[in-house]
């Protein structure tokens, strides 16, 4: 199949479906393999690229569409936004761009709506750039230039400054690097690193976590060197640095509260016994293929539980508990654009209700001098400090106790390890250790 025809249905079926770019982009080239390797990356780049600039598509595309947005089929409105990225953020002959698109809307059936495409694409193809709102209008500018909802612009605006918000929308942007995390069971991170160079794999250290390793574009992560041998897992720096920020003796059974997608629960059970706990049974399915593949068995146990609901006795006590809670993400959108444009400002509070009933429940679970790891992937101070702060006013009981690990500089706000989106590459992560001193 064209490409391109292959990043239509891609994207037709996202927006029809609500389903993650990355799941239906793996499904689909899976069961349309491309011959040349290179026409996969293409259809990477054209389905990543169109969603992660779509609100600056769609404002370039209505300015010529005769009809709404909305009322467009799947297909078709797949096909304007993925000419148009071509013709603005890429090097793509516009001639070659407008032509191959209008091809492969041919190719997926759609013959009678290629008039309106070419026409369409042959004028936004006559533009000196893709049209933006006045710069005098700030958050709308950014807004459409970056490509994320307007509420969020203005909130990170007023929560971050404009040099900091606008260095966090520029890095939503940014293809995200392949990172592993060595698997210690098996192998430490330098000997991996060294067998990763020996085969030619341009393989380099983490900047800050200890156990990381930033790989080169890679096709499929499965043919990398150690994938099959279980020697590393793929996981975000700054999702590493949770659990090294955690700092849970060896010693202590750990229960990992919402487990999914289980790179937290296996990172704990290479040194740990960890029972995995999940809404959802298809999810723990996952985590129990990956702890299989990296040989963790053994030390990892999962149950179908909701967090917010008390643990079976039957469990036994746990020393520590790692509560990555459900959040709304907002700090992982360079890895999953399509979340920015599902997310409605009212989920942060509805989502810190969830957060705040799952905490509850899980500190009635810990015992004395026990620890508990929050965790959020999102960069708002309602589902991280000032969740923490408000558990801390209302629970005398507990303190916040940052770790000391010598050596390690872990990029801390007061007591809790917080990375932000921007130059410095990290996805952004809250986490808090609080323990529970009676």
């Amino acid at each position: 199949m064209n490409p391109r025809a292959l990043a239509i249905l891609v994207l037709a079926r996202v927006r029809a479906t609500d389903a993650y770019l990355n799941v239906v982009l793996d499904t689909m080239l899976s069961e349309s393999p491309l011959k040349d390797p290179r026409d996969a990356g293409l259809v990477t780049e054209l389905a990543y690229g169109s969603t992660r600039r779509q609100l600056a598509l769609d404002y370039a595309i209505t300015r010529f569409a005769d009809r709404k947005l909305d009322a467009m089929e799947d297909r078709v409105l797949a096909a304007l936004r993925i000419g148009a990225y071509q013709l603005f953020h890429t090097r793509v002959p516009a001639r070659a761009a407008v032509a191959e698109t209008v091809q492969a809307l041919k190719e997926v059936g759609l013959t009678r709506a290629t008039g309106f495409v070419n026409a369409i694409l042959r004028k936004l193809a006559g533009l000196p750039g893709p049209p933006l709102p006045p710069a005098s209008e700030v958050a709308h500018h950014l807004s459409v230039r970056e490509s994320h909802p307007q509420w969020l612009v203005e909130r990170w605006l007023r929560q971050f400054g404009r040099e900091r918000a606008e260095a966090m929308l520029v890095a939503d942007n940014q293809s995200p690097p392949v990172v592993i995390r060595a698997n210690t069971a098996k192998v430490t991170r330098d000997a991996l690193l060294a067998q990763l160079q020996e085969v030619g794999v341009d393989a380099k250290a983490a900047t800050l976590s200890p156990l990381g390793i930033v790989l080169p574009p890679v096709g499929r992560v499965e043919d990398v060197y150690g994938y099959a041998e279980g020697l590393w897992q793929v996981q975000d720096e700054a999702a590493q640095l949770v659990g090294v920020y955690g700092a849970i003796p060896e010693s202590a059974r750990v229960l990992d509260a919402c487990a999914a997608p289980g790179g937290k629960a296996c990172h704990l059970a290479q040194s740990h016994d960890v029972v995995a706990v999940d809404l959802h049974a298809h999810k723990l399915r996952k985590i129990e293929g990956e702890a299989k593949r990296l040989g963790l068995t053994p030390r990892l146990k999962s149950f179908a539980h909701d967090a917010a609901e008390p643990f079976p006795e039957a469990w036994g006590e746990f020393h520590a508990f790692m509560v990555d809670a459900p959040c709304s993400g907002l700090g992982t959108l360079r890895r999953h654009p399509e979340l920015r444009y599902r997310r409605k400002e009212e989920d942060i509070s509805r989502l810190a209700a969830l957060q705040r009933r799952i905490l509850e429940n899980c500190q009635e679970a810990v015992p004395p001098g026990g620890l508990l790891v929050y965790a959020v992937c999102t960069a708002e101070p309602q589902e991280g400090q000032d969740q923490v702060e408000m558990f801390l006013r209302s629970h005398p009981e507990w303190t916040a106790e940052p770790p000391v690990l010598p050596g390690l500089k872990l990029p801390l706000t007061q007591a809790y390890l917080r990375t932000l989106p921007g130059p410095e590459g990290y996805d952004g992560f809250f986490a808090a250790r609080l323990r529970k001193l009676y």
